[in-house]
């Protein structure tokens, strides 16, 4: 009798995946999806000159893919219980890899956008369901160092984006920016099928998912999407000044409004606005948006800077966040023990904190800093950011009910992305209108009244002189040389203003942080893991 109970163990066990290969499993796949949010960012010019279109037309490649995540995180958390998450998430990963092949075969921008779209459904539900597959694959006492391997892959593939997109574009060409994906999407599939066997929802579990709510699909889908177009093109239409930022904006609050009540009355709803009135998922919510706007609004607009003000080639720009990667790949392993030690809210305060501190440090830039002045705030923020992701995922886990971590996965994925359109958004509005306001300011006292003006001409005039202009010329250069040294400080002036925003926002999650209530740390895991 024992020894038929020893057989059966040992089959259970052998069914039983290592939960650490299918974490490493599931944080590939996850890279490569949040490396696609960045990797065309910087490919943009080289796919409007190889299709023939403008770079104001090229950017939708970008605004497709966010929308097409945003619309289907919304239904991932039924449709991974509907099919199984582990079906589902092998379902998402061919398509994705599928879409971004034919993305790199794409004839014509109509064609690249249809491709796109479709690589960001691929994407959008894949990375739900791998934050799912990890909560039920690890006990709570060590799901916090499951999520440091998944943080790892979210954090370090928007620094990554760029650069490797940069070397693709320089080396082969635009196309290889998806064709990339390709090769390691059959790996992963064929070692996805190989680890994970799918898992169909029984015919119990169907019977209680109810049916889809396909009118909640309509409005939070076109409540995202309209929000992602908004933020995304706001600043290129010239915002409320353009009919169709009017319209989407427009269409946005009317879904909104109508969502609300609709998923609040529904028996089973397609997205649980009661989770978030909650003390501690809604303020993991909430954090969360804050870090994706950090995230991805320092991966964008540092590298900016550095190219735009002081020369930095786009391989360059790349290695400047290089530094701050490696930080977070050792942070990682630091925080996956710390989350099961100590209390997730006092890490994400301190990983706030630290974050406030590397913003504040960018606000002192001037014109003479060298590489490692924005590399070591970088590797500060490297500190931080994995203080704020792992402990947030981990918390906002606790109390969630194994039928909910579904829903929790999606809601919390998509606060990271939204949270990043709203970031990326805010600072390009606050370059824009801040460049505007120091270049006037500074405007104001290049005039020949002021002696600092004329002692300024005079010693350009003599320099130019003496390299050779005539006098006329020379003062003509010298003219010239102060309207752009004035456009290069009003621009400087603006990212500094940037990073103060971003520095607020960062202070702004303490509070939200310290209001998190006292989870249990280090509890034993349950029989069979």
């Amino acid at each position: 009798m024992s020894g038929a109970a020893s057989t059966a163990g040992a089959a259970a066990s052998a069914a039983v995946p290592n939960p650490w290969l299918v974490a490493v499993l599931v944080a590939t796949a996850s890279f490569m999806e949040v490396l696609d949010t960045t990797i065309a960012n910087v490919a943009l010019p080289y796919i409007a000159g190889g299709l023939g279109v403008s770079e104001d037309q090229a950017s939708w490649v970008v605004t497709s893919y966010l929308v097409a995540n945003a619309v289907i995180v919304t239904a991932s958390a039924f449709l991974a219980k509907r099919f199984g998450r582990t079906l589902f998430f092998q379902a998402c990963l061919g398509l994705f890899t599928l879409s971004s092949v034919a993305c790199g075969f794409a004839w014509n921008l109509e064609s690249l956008l249809l491709f796109r779209v479709l690589q960001g459904l691929g994407g959008g539900g894949m990375v739900p369901a791998a934050l799912s597959i990890l909560a039920s694959s690890f006990p709570p006492a060590k799901r916090g160092q499951a999520f440091a391997l998944y943080g790892l892959a979210v954090v370090v593939a928007p620094v990554v984006g760029p650069t490797l997109g940069g070397w693709l574009s320089d080396t082969y060409s635009w196309h290889w920016c998806f064709l990339i994906n390709g090769p390691v999407g059959v790996i992963g599939i064929l070692a996805v099928m190989a680890v994970l066997r799918p898992q169909r929802a029984t015919a119990a579990e169907r019977a209680t998912l109810g049916r889809f709510d396909l009118v909640g699909f309509g409005l939070v889908a076109t409540f995202l999407g309209a929000l992602e177009v908004v933020l995304d093109r706001g600043l290129e239409e010239d915002w409320f000044g353009s009919t169709f930022i009017i319209t989407a904006t427009a269409i946005c609050a009317l879904a909104f409004i109508l969502m609300i009540p609709w998923e609040l009355t529904r028996r089973q709803p397609l997205i649980d606005l009661r989770m978030l009135a909650t003390r501690q998922f809604g303020a993991c919510f909430v954090v969360m948006l804050g870090t994706g706007a950090i995230l991805l609004a320092t991966t964008q607009f540092l590298p900016l800077l550095v190219q735009q003000l002081f020369g930095y080639t786009a391989t360059w720009a790349g290695l400047v966040l290089s530094p701050g990667g490696l930080v977070t790949m050792a942070m990682m392993l630091v925080i996956g023990r710390l989350s099961g030690r100590v209390q997730p809210r006092i890490l994400i305060a301190a990983g706030a904190v630290i974050a406030a501190v590397s913003m504040y440090g960018l606000t002192s830039v001037y014109g003479a800093v060298d590489f490692w002045y924005f590399a070591h705030s970088r590797m500060l923020l490297g500190i931080g950011l994995p203080l704020l992701l792992i402990p947030i995922t981990t918390a906002s886990f606790d109390g969630i009910a194994p039928d909910r971590t579904d829903m929790a996965s999606a809601l919390i994925n998509m606060a990271r992305n939204t949270g990043g359109s709203i970031g990326v958004s805010i600072g390009s509005n606050v370059l824009a209108h801040r460049e505007q306001f120091h270049q006037s300011r500074l405007a104001e006292n290049a005039v020949p009244s002021n002696p600092a003006f004329q002692q300024t001409l005079q010693q350009m005039t003599e320099y130019f002189h003496s390299h050779g202009s005539l006098l006329p010329e020379a003062q003509q250069q010298a003219f010239a040389w102060i309207g752009s040294e004035v456009g290069r400080q009003a621009s400087l002036l603006a990212y500094v203003d940037v990073f103060w925003v971003l520095m607020w926002i960062a202070l702004a999650a303490v509070p939200l942080a310290l209001c998190l209530r006292t989870t249990r740390l280090g509890a034993a895991a349950p029989a069979g893991h």
